[in-house]
């Protein structure tokens, strides 16, 4: 790949992540005109529109989109093979951005990222909470992290943790309401709190496990939340019942905010992924980024 496409690509990795002309050519030391002016002769080169300009901000076309998306990763991971070859392989610098669920962002990754940041001072980190619905690694995201199995893709999955799923009440509610001896209870007069899965929009189904035994249970309430942290609040308060993972949920039964329901039936297993691009070369930084969550989710069980 010619040096002068690969500073087209880093001039357009700089218009993506800036979404302007002028914020982009501050960042490269160049000219508004000049960075028109290369746009448009790598628009040239590739045979089609790379981005849409108007007053407000400058977007990626779809077909831009789809040229990036394939492109910069080639990009990149050449540019790291480069600086291997130079005896530079491990440093780690640049812009990553991350995709993270937000619960495991908060109580795994939040209180260990000045610690990773200090570690790499030429590292430019952004971990951004976004609604998990979609492909992950979409809008020019380095990184994913995710509850739930992995759907096929060209992406790396791995496999950072399970966690139980638990059955939990606030003793506030129990009082109220009544210690329910066995799942099928719920389904008659309990008040539980539904999570949105992102993957379809709808709640979760409420299952049971036990060894090789399960069982579903068609539960009701008036509480439809998609955060963890707001189902784990609503359920310290004493609103109703919820299904909650194991992680993070552990403190507050050993303290009594919390009451475990059904512990015969905990064997259910939530998984938590990192994907990012499958490629001969990763980037040390998102070797090293993968490297930090591994032992943050470690640290976390």
């Amino acid at each position: 790949m010619p040096n002068v496409l690969l500073g087209e690509l880093d001039l357009v990795a700089a218009v993506v992540a800036t979404g302007s002309f002028v914020r982009a050519g501050e960042r490269l030391a160049l000219t508004q005109s000049g960075v028109s002016r290369a746009v448009s002769r790598l628009e040239q080169r590739v045979g089609v529109r790379l981005f849409d300009r108007n007053a407000r901000a400058v977007t990626l076309t779809d077909e831009g989109r789809r040229f990036y998306d394939r492109v910069a990763p080639l990009a990149e991971a050449l540019a790291d093979a480069l600086n291997d070859v130079a005896g530079s392989a491990g440093r780690v610098r640049g812009r990553l951005r991350v995709e993270c669920d937000g619960f495991f962002a908060s109580y795994a990754l939040g209180p260990r990222l000045d610690g990773f940041l200090a570690r790499h001072p030429e590292l430019a980190l952004e971990v951004l909470v976004r609604d998990q619905q979609g492909t992950p690694l979409s809008d020019g995201f380095d990184i994913a992290i995710r509850f739930g199995d992995p759907r096929p893709s060209s992406l790396v999955a791995r496999r950072l943790l399970k966690t139980r799923i638990v059955t939990c009440a606030a003793p506030s509610y129990l009082a109220r309401r009544g210690h329910p001896k066995n799942p099928r209870e719920l389904a008659a007069d309990h008040e539980c709190i539904l999570f949105i899965d992102p993957q379809t929009g709808r709640p979760f189904d409420w299952e049971f496990h036990q060894g090789r035994r399960r069982i579903r249970v068609g539960v009701h309430g008036r509480l439809v939340v998609n955060d963890v942290k707001t189902a784990v609040e609503a359920c310290i308060a004493g609103h109703g019942i919820a299904q909650l993972m194991e992680l993070g949920t552990g403190e507050l039964v050993r303290d009594g905010k919390l009451i475990e329901l059904f512990p015969r039936w905990r064997d259910e297993l939530f998984p938590l992924y990192v994907f990012h691009p499958s490629r001969h070369l990763p980037p040390a930084k998102v070797r090293a980024f993968v490297d930090f969550v591994v032992e943050s989710a470690r640290d976390a069980r």
